[in-house]
């Protein structure tokens, strides 16, 4: 079923948008929320909370890309139960990784004054990409928005995990200049 019949069985309250939503972009839901949790049943909850807010809160204008309104749902809600689990203790997962391979070239934004600066950063990330090939993008985006292992990546981009790591470690040394040009402290 296409995204479009999709958001109209939720405009019109069928409850069968919930079982063409699963049946589509279940399986891509759950990995985005696993990569970040690491935890099969946070993750099942957050992929089902998903559902819930879709059907409480489809948007007026009516997404183009479905896929892209729900990952940005799950995204939410997994880092939501991601902060909350690790105040009490630390677990691995690939977002821990993908961050702290991160930390490099951006700065935590707890404070205030960065909290303020993280829309600024944001578009700043945003216009850094946008000099990238499609493949450096794809890396990028796929290993820090999607959380995806360096394997799942490699093989999806058909090179080596080591040809990845070298390339991943090349754009955050990009990155890392490209914002300090832009005047951001790191």
């Amino acid at each position: 079923m296409e995204d479009r019949e999709i958001v109209d069985l939720y405009w019109k309250r069928d409850e069968q948008a919930i079982r063409e939503t699963e049946q589509k972009y279940g399986a891509y839901l759950f990995k985005i929320a696993q990569n970040i949790l690491n935890d099969e049943e946070d993750s099942r909850e957050c992929v089902n909370d998903t559902y819930f807010k879709a059907w409480c809160s489809m948007p007026d204008d009516r997404p183009e890309k479905l896929a892209s309104y729900l990952s940005k749902i799950v995204r939410e809600d997994a880092y939501d139960v991601y902060r909350y689990r690790n105040r009490k203790k630390r677990r691995d997962s690939e977002m821990t990784l993908s961050l702290s391979e991160l930390d490099e070239c951006i700065s935590s934004a707890e404070t205030t004054e960065e909290a303020v600066d993280h829309h600024l950063l944001s578009e700043a990330i945003s216009r850094f990409l946008h000099t990238l090939p499609e493949e450096s993008i794809a890396a990028f985006v796929g290993r820090y928005y999607y959380a995806d292992s360096v394997k799942d990546i490699a093989r999806s981009l058909r090179m080596s995990e080591a040809r990845l790591k070298s390339l991943l470690f090349r754009i955050r040394k990009k990155l890392k200049e490209y914002l300090e040009k832009e005047g951001f402290t790191l």
